[in-house]
C-alpha cells in the first residue's frame, strides 16, 4: 500500500527527493492516511537538511511538513499564467522565469511557512514559490508540462475547464504560444537548482545524485 511503502523508505537516503502533484489535498489525510506518512517524512528529511524539489501538491506538503495551513483558495488557476520573482527570488534559479507564462492547474494553495523566503508571486495567489538556502525549492505551479503533458491534461480534464474559464481550444492556443518558452525557461530553472547542489556536494554539505 502507499501508506506501508511511505513508512519503508528512508527520509534522508536519497540523494534528491522530487515531490511532484496530485488529486489530493495536503489536508486530506483523514481520506488518504499516506498524506500524513509522506508529511512525516518529508518533515524528517528538512531536519536532515537534504535537498527536497516540489511542485504543486509537492509544494503543499513541504508547506505542511513546516506547519503552515494548506486549504482550498478563492478560485482554481488553470492555464499560462505570469508568476512574478521575489527580490529574493530574482537571485535564485526563479529568475529564469520572469517574463515566462507558467502551467498552474491547482485550486489548493498554503500559508508561507515560517522559516522559508518566498521566491515568487503572482496577482492570483501570493505564494508560488518558496526556498530554504539553495536545497529546498518549492513551487505552487508545473514547470515540468511538456506539449504532450499539456495536451493529455486538457484531454482528462476537458469538461471540467468552463468553469476555470477555459476550454480546449484556448488552452492549445496558449500552449503554442507558451510551451516552448516555459520548458527552456524550466530547464534552466532546474540547472540552477541542481549547480547549487553540485556546489554543496563539493563543500561537503549534501551528496547529489
Amino acid at each position: 500500500t502507499p501508506t506501508a511503502d511511505l513508512a519503508g523508505i528512508d527520509p534522508a537516503a536519497a540523494d534528491l527527493l522530487v515531490v511532484l502533484g496530485g488529486e489530493e489535498g495536503a489536508y486530506e489525510g483523514a481520506d488518504f492516511p499516506y498524506i500524513a506518512v509522506e508529511i512525516d517524512l518529508l518533515r524528517a528529511r528538512i531536519d536532515a537538511e537534504a535537498p527536497i524539489f516540489g511542485v504543486c501538491l509537492g509544494a503543499q506538503l513541504l508547506a505542511a511538513s513546516l506547519g503552515a495551513s494548506v486549504y482550498r483558495g478563492p478560485r482554481k488557476e488553470v492555464g499560462y499564467l505570469d508568476v512574478t520573482p521575489t527580490d529574493a527570488g530574482a537571485d535564485s534559479p526563479l529568475r529564469h522565469l520572469s517574463g515566462v507564462p507558467v502551467m498552474q492547474w491547482h485550486g489548493d494553495t498554503f500559508d508561507l511557512p515560517e522559516g522559508v523566503t518566498r521566491l515568487a508571486t503572482s496577482p492570483q495567489y501570493e505564494n508560488q514559490a518558496f526556498g530554504i538556502d539553495d536545497w529546498l525549492l518549492a513551487v505552487q505551479f508545473h514547470p515540468e508540462v511538456t506539449s504532450a503533458m499539456h495536451d493529455e491534461w486538457v484531454g482528462l480534464w476537458s469538461d471540467e475547464l468552463p468553469e476555470y474559464g477555459q476550454d480546449a481550444e484556448s488552452m492549445a492556443r496558449d500552449r503554442d504560444q507558451y510551451s516552448a518558452a516555459m520548458q527552456d525557461a524550466s530547464r534552466a530553472l532546474l540547472g540552477d537548482y541542481l549547480a547549487g547542489l553540485r556546489s554543496r556536494r563539493s563543500t561537503g554539505a549534501v551528496r547529489y545524485l
